[in-house]
């Protein structure tokens, strides 16, 4: 038997490719997925045909792709120190201009049609998601743990999509006072800030020692509920 989920990288611009996922009945909402800062790797793969079981078409960009083509990294020593390094080297406006590129190639797929586009990203890729938003015309954005979204806080009055924000209680890279700026400037927007208590940064991710079931789990029923609420027509 076949798996149920077709996956393929696609061309978005010349060098610059996504990882594709479709769900089993080959077409739905669009869905980008933004890596964290370790590449489209095996947990990014994951979570795109996660989410296209669920019946979404997901692309995840690979944004690395100036400096490090389809670059595949794990979570300690070298791997981690030149994850850093990549994400150091990626500037604001080539991030925006790959937002862009990515939501538009995905919103012209046959597979998307007329049908609502919306982003996730962890990490990196909830910043990501975040300036998606501001600077797009997704209908929903879901950040996990996105670093340096309360640095910019003068994007949220250029969005206008429903946003779910995922935060971990013991975050080390994002302390309890950048969430509540975040809180506090989506006051009264359609927005939803959920904090998972004893939970740490990337408790999203299975292949990380700050893995935590019970809180991907809640977020993942969460993140679920909601971009179905606003992509499923």
């Amino acid at each position: 038997m076949s798996h149920p989920v077709r996956t393929q990288w696609i061309d978005i611009a010349p060098g610059f490719a996504g990882y594709l996922a479709l769900p089993p009945s080959g077409q739905g909402p669009g869905l980008v997925l933004f890596q964290e800062i370790f590449g489209v790797n095996e947990h990014i793969r994951g979570v795109a045909e996660q989410y296209a079981l669920a019946g979404f078409v997901v692309l995840a960009p690979d944004v690395f792709w100036r400096e490090a083509p389809k670059v595949q990294l794990g979570y300690e020593g070298d791997d981690w120190n030149r994850a850093i390094a990549l994400m150091k080297a990626y500037k604001t406006e080539d991030a925006l201009s790959d937002i862009a590129k990515t939501v538009s190639v995905l919103r012209g797929r046959q597979e998307v049609g007329a049908n609502k586009v919306g982003t996730i990203g962890y990490c990196m890729g909830g910043r990501l998601a975040y300036q998606a938003a501001a600077t797009t015309d997704i209908r929903a954005a879901v950040p996990y743990y996105g670093g340096g979204i309360h640095l910019q806080l003068e994007r949220v009055a250029k969005i206008h999509c429903p946003m779910q924000f995922h935060y971990a209680s013991d975050d080390a890279n994002i302390p309890m006072d950048a969430v509540e700026q975040v809180r506090q400037a989506f006051a009264g927007k359609s927005a939803e800030v959920h904090v998972y208590p004893n939970s740490h940064h990337g408790f999203n991710c299975w292949a990380r020692g700050t893995y935590d079931a019970r809180s991907a789990a809640l977020a993942h029923g969460r993140s679920l509920q909601f971009l179905t609420q606003h992509l499923f027509e």
